[in-house]
């Protein structure tokens, strides 16, 4: 692997931008990446030690997407693998699948840009509409 994406480099980096722009992978949809072996994913998904890695991630990123203060993720927190997986990561139990360095929370929307979309892409999804006191419901 050329590229290796690290957590202790992306939290170096200040904007959300930025982060998705280090993370970014470029694929096209459709791609294949585990064809006919697809089930080995789903089963090391599903597994008691990635389910516990998975708690720790989210916990370290505070529930944030890219773990950045301020994108707190209200819907599924995905965790995503900063170096694509393969076939050979699971089977050889790899660094890069339990390591909480090649590990971050994300939301599905941005999870999918990381693969196949644009920053642009994005741009809607954060963007809030304030209202006076929404923070504060009982002052209405």
């Amino acid at each position: 692997m050329t590229n290796i994406r690290t957590y202790s480099e992306l939290v170096r980096l200040p904007t959300f931008k930025q982060r998705y722009e280090y993370l970014r992978l470029g694929g096209s949809v459709g791609e294949d990446t585990f064809g006919f072996d697809r089930y080995l994913n789903q089963i090391f998904y599903k597994s008691k030690e990635w389910l516990r890695i998975r708690d720790q991630v989210i916990i370290r990123d505070h529930g944030c997407d890219l773990g950045l203060d301020g994108y707190e993720i209200n819907d599924r927190i995905l965790i995503h693998h900063m170096n694509p997986i393969t076939k050979a990561d699971i089977l050889e139990r790899t660094e890069f699948l339990l390591n909480q360095e090649y590990l971050i929370s994300t939301m599905k929307h941005t999870h999918d840009a990381i693969h196949y979309g644009t920053y642009e892409s994005l741009t809607d999804v954060f963007v809030i509409e304030r209202t006076k006191n929404d923070t504060c419901p009982w002052r209405r």
